[in-house]
Formats: C-alpha cells, sequence, structure tokens
C-alpha cells in the first residue's frame, strides 16, 4: 500500500488504534511520544520496527477485535529478539475524532516548527540536495535565477525565480539555514557576506574547495567584512573525509551535517533549559 498522509489514512480506515510509546527508558527505536495508527490492513507511522513493533501491532489488532490490553511493557532485551537493552511502556486506545484531530494539529505544529533550509541555486548539486532534504525534518526554499532549473524539485519545496537572490538572505527565519551553489562565484560570495552578516543563522555553507575558501576569506577582507565572519562559514560544505564529489554523497553529506547542526542546538537549548540546584 502507497503512503498516505494522515488525513487520508483516518478517512480511508475509520475503525484505527493509536498506538503510543508512553515511556521510554534507556536505549530505545524512537523516543516517548512516537505514534503508530493500526487498522485491520494497514498502518500509518512507525514506533521503531523490529519484534516490539510487531508485538505492538498484534496487540492492536487483537483490540481491534475486542482484545488486546490498554498497556503493554515491554523490555528491550534478547527475551524478544531484540538488543536495544532499554524499556518502553506503549499505550493503546481506539482513535476517536477528538484524538484524531489533536495528533493532527501536533502533526501540523511539528511541520511549522521545521528548521528552514534555504538553497540558493539549483544545480546538479542543488537538485539532489533537495531531494535528499525533503524527507528530513526541513521546510525547504529554493532560490534560483534559471526558470528551468526549478521544473524538477521535490513538489514539496518552495521555489522563488529572481534576478536578485541575496535579497532573499534576509528573508530566512532566524536559526535557519543558508546553503550556497550558485552557479557564479561572485553571486556566491555575495549571498555569504549578507548570510554571515547576520548572527542568527544555525548554519551557512558554501559548495567548494579550501582554495574557494582562500579566495573568499581575500574577497571578504577587500569588502570590509568582520573578522568574526569566516569561521561561522561551512566551507567546503559536507566535509573533507569523503572525497565523492557525485551530487548526490555530496547532498547525503551535507544532510548529515545539518542534522548534526540543529541535533547539537536542540542539546543545548535543553541543557539550558534545565534548573540547577
Amino acid at each position: 500500500m502507497p503512503d498516505l498522509s494522515f488525513p487520508t489514512f483516518i478517512t480511508t480506515h475509520p475503525h484505527t488504534i493509536l498506538v503510543e510509546i508512553h515511556e521510554a527508558k534507556g536505549s530505545t527505536p524512537r523516543e516517548a511520544g512516537t505514534f503508530m495508527l493500526v487498522a485491520d490492513n494497514a498502518i500509518w507511522g512507525t514506533i521503531g520496527g523490529g519484534q516490539f513493533e510487531y508485538m505492538a501491532i498484534d496487540n492492536a489488532r487483537a483490540m481491534l477485535s475486542g482484545g488486546g490490553e490498554a498497556v503493554m511493557d515491554i523490555p528491550l532485551g534478547p527475551e524478544i529478539g531484540q538488543c536495544c537493552g532499554g524499556h518502553t511502556r506503549l499505550a493503546f486506545q481506539p482513535l476517536t475524532p477528538e484524538l484524531a484531530e489533536a495528533l493532527e494539529r501536533r502533526l501540523r505544529d511539528e511541520e511549522d516548527d521545521r528548521p528552514a533550509v534555504t538553497l540558493f541555486g539549483s544545480g546538479h548539486v542543488g537538485q539532489s540536495l533537495a531531494r535528499a532534504l525533503t524527507p528530513l525534518p526541513f521546510a525547504v526554499t529554493v532560490i534560483e535565477t534559471r526558470a528551468e532549473a526549478l521544473e524538477d524539485l521535490p513538489a514539496e519545496t518552495e521555489k522563488h525565480l529572481t534576478a536578485m537572490p541575496e535579497a532573499f538572505v534576509e528573508k530566512i527565519p532566524a536559526g535557519g539555514a543558508a546553503i550556497i551553489l550558485t552557479h557564479d562565484h561572485a553571486l556566491d560570495f555575495l549571498i555569504a557576506q549578507k548570510a554571515l552578516a547576520r548572527t542568527d543563522l544555525a548554519y551557512v555553507g558554501m559548495i567548494g574547495s579550501r582554495t574557494k575558501r582562500a579566495t573568499f576569506a581575500n574577497w571578504l577582507r577587500r569588502e570590509g567584512g568582520g573578522g568574526d565572519m569566516l569561521p561561522r562559514l561551512v566551507l567546503p560544505i559536507g566535509g573533507t573525509t569523503v572525497r565523492d564529489k557525485r551530487p548526490a554523497v555530496i547532498a547525503a553529506l551535507v544532510a548529515a551535517e545539518l542534522l548534526e547542526t540543529y541535533a547539537a542546538r536542540q542539546a543545548q537549548t535543553s541543557k539550558r533549559q534545565i534548573p540547577t540546584a
């Protein structure tokens, strides 16, 4: 069965059980709050896969038939063929219209909270990166000066055709990311200068090499750029460990770089929120 959106699934499967990870301790595949929906012949979402998810599906379908249990405590150890070592408590309940509305609202809120990633340029790497980021928790916007370069992007991406892409830098939401991969080095430098002038962006990256970084550094000095700008520029994007320059490989490396960047920011935010004695 093809993947269905949440609203489509609950419309086409009115008799559904909500399975939610109520508690997660130690090493577990997914965190507390993760949920999935189980119908007689279909599921939506995942709570992490493996044997414990099969157990959850079986219990949910037993509930649909009048049996099953409302709560399951499952240790993720060798007794069920898993080696996570953690422990999960699962909660099961029939999906009511009120529950469905609350879950849909939660999914919308999560979508609205996605970091904004703006790609300046949609050449081979830009196209690959847009495709790589689409299934990840990012809101992707692509800025281009060439109409044809916007044609084959994923439908989920926001697209803008403009003669002045640098003007879009100021429209990136705070905490967002700017990734610069145009077909013009001079334009790359101009966009990077404007992006680095903002101190509220989580990530500013540019495609290129160490030589390009040195060239940009000289250009920035001539333009009067602050000395604190260059250290905040990721160039080359994707790191230097993997030397494969195929667009899909670069895209995968940059996607991982973004995920690491935002995970670190989230961890830092959580650390600040923990009260100290």
